[in-house]
This record gives C-alpha cells, sequence and structure tokens, in this order.
C-alpha cells in the first residue's frame, strides 16, 4: 500500500490534535487540520474567510442541530445560487480530504474526515477523548476564562463538534462504532496514544 492516511476526531481538551502531530511527526508525513480551509479555498475560488465563517455560523445556529445534510460527494456549479452555501463549502473540504488520501500518506485532524474516507482502504480512524478533569486541566492552561466560564466553553465547542458531525453524516460523533481506534488521552499519556496509533497501523498495514 502506497499511503496511509490517519484521521484524528477528538474531544476538546483531549490533546487529539497534539497526539496527531506526534504521529505525523514521528512518521515525516504532513499534518492537516485548518489548513484544508485554505486548500478549499484555492481549488474553488471562494474566499477563505467564507469557509471559516460557516463554522462560526453553525456554532450559532441552533436549526442545523435538528436537520441532516449528509455529505453525498456531490458539488455544486459555480453558476448556481447555491454555489457558496455551506453543504457546497463542506464538499469542497471533502474534495480536498479525498484528494489528499489520494495522493500521500498524512495525518487530518477534524473535518469529519473518517466519514468522507469510510469507503478508503487505504485510512484508519481514530477518536481521541479524556475524562472531564483531564480535558478541563488542560484547557486552563490555553485560556483565561473562569473555572465556570470554561466548563461550559468546553461543553459548547463538544456540543458543536458533535452536532456538525451529526448534521454532515448523519452519524454520532462519540459512537466507537464510527472509528477503527479510540484512546483515553488522560490515562495514556499522549506519547503512549502515538505508540498505540503507529502499532495500529503496523499491524493492520504491515508497515
Amino acid at each position: 500500500m502506497e499511503n496511509i492516511v490517519i484521521t484524528i476526531a477528538r474531544q476538546y481538551g483531549s490533546g487529539g490534535k497534539t497526539v496527531g502531530k506526534m504521529v505525523a511527526d514521528e512518521l515525516g508525513i504532513p499534518f492537516y487540520s485548518r489548513d484544508i480551509l485554505k486548500l478549499a479555498s484555492e481549488d474553488s475560488g471562494i474566499n477563505e474567510a467564507l469557509f471559516g465563517e460557516v463554522d462560526e455560523k453553525l456554532k450559532k445556529n441552533t436549526l442545523f442541530r435538528r436537520f441532516k445534510d449528509v455529505y453525498d460527494g456531490d458539488l455544486i456549479s459555480p453558476e448556481s445560487d447555491d454555489f457558496v452555501s455551506d453543504k457546497n463549502l463542506f464538499n469542497y473540504q471533502a474534495k480536498i480530504i479525498k484528494q489528499l488520501a489520494d495522493r500521500e500518506s498524512c495525518v487530518i485532524v477534524g473535518r469529519c474526515a473518517d466519514y468522507v474516507l469510510r469507503d478508503y482502504p487505504n485510512v484508519m480512524s481514530v477518536f481521541v477523548y479524556a475524562d472531564e478533569k483531564f480535558c478541563f486541566d488542560r484547557a486552563m492552561e490555553r485560556n483565561s476564562m473562569s473555572p465556570r466560564e470554561l466548563e461550559k466553553y468546553i461543553a459548547k465547542i463538544d456540543k458543536y463538534r458533535g452536532d456538525y458531525y451529526k448534521y454532515y453524516t448523519g452519524q454520532d460523533w462519540t459512537d466507537a462504532r464510527n472509528y477503527d481506534l479510540c484512546l483515553h488521552s488522560g490515562k495514556l499519556g499522549f506519547e503512549k496514544c502515538k505508540e498505540e496509533i503507529l502499532a495500529y497501523r503496523k499491524v493492520r498495514f504491515g508497515v
């Protein structure tokens, strides 16, 4: 198998992004997170700011939590009024994710990449989570909020990630059946999470 892609979904404060970067560095392969937005902008010709605005809009919009717009892979023509719709902006991100999976070994964090690439034989999906105290303590290191404010903020971010995943995939973000590997970073620590991902990669793909 020429290239292997590792997707990582993570709870806020669990360190999933950090673990993903550690894995990418260990393997010497590219690491993608919000870079996907820039690449999607370049591919579509749509202003990168619009991709970021969709994220912020969905965080504030309670309607999308009640509905689904499951990703089907179809891109909308530039001639259409819906060319810069939320759905099409997601579709362009998904297009980039698929191109990366076809082209190179890499680590991709977030963006429902596990679902977008669910039928790809060269992809392994990981979910990183931790207990509330671990996530809170890590978040406290990076945020200047009161403990109560931070608790609400963490809950809000995780709620948004779950709603976003449900909206575009129709599935539950924290359902272990959606992933190949689920890791409790609070118990394992980041280094052992990295080792587990590399071990699974070797067992599954032989490399």
